[in-house]
């Protein structure tokens, strides 16, 4: 009986390779999280919702690069405020 395909030169992995500087993962996200960011691509009328999460990924890196200084400046700021808060 003759097979109708021949896998015999057939190589393992993926057929497209993936775009440089891009990394193909497999990833858990919530339910609800997941369609927020499908909702906003279909709202938008197009896209991905893959590029989106890319996106506020970004933001949420540039956002946690704030300087030391700043950072210790708000650290501080803030034990201050729950002394003062503790001896009121």
């Amino acid at each position: 009986m003759k097979s109708e395909y021949d896998f015999r030169g057939g190589k393992r992995g993926p057929v497209r390779r993936a775009t440089v500087g891009k990394t193909r993962i497999t990833i858990r996200l919530d339910d609800d999280v997941l369609e927020w960011f499908r909702d906003r691509v279909h709202s938008a009328g197009g896209g991905t919702y893959q590029t989106l999460i890319n996106e506020a990924l970004r933001w949420y890196m540039d956002q946690a690069d704030e300087p030391a200084e700043d950072l210790l400046r708000r650290v501080i700021r803030e034990e201050l405020e729950r002394r003062e808060e503790g001896l009121g």
